[in-house]
């Protein structure tokens, strides 16, 4: 779930995140992304991933 935060934090500065919890150490997790940095190529495959997925 980290990484997945991460990367949408990364996307773009005005993308607002309200993933929701009932645990205190959730919280702490998703709060912990805000930390973690991707390099460029990590973000480039993690958009690759996304675009291959087909759409509903």
């Amino acid at each position: 779930m980290q990484v997945a935060l991460a990367w949408l934090l990364q996307r773009s500065p005005n993308i607002l995140l309200i993933p929701g919890t009932s645990s205190v150490a959730h919280l702490r997790e998703n709060l912990a992304a805000t930390e973690l940095k991707l390099s460029p190529e990590t973000v480039a495959e993690l958009d690759g991933i996304g675009a291959a997925v087909p759409s509903s």
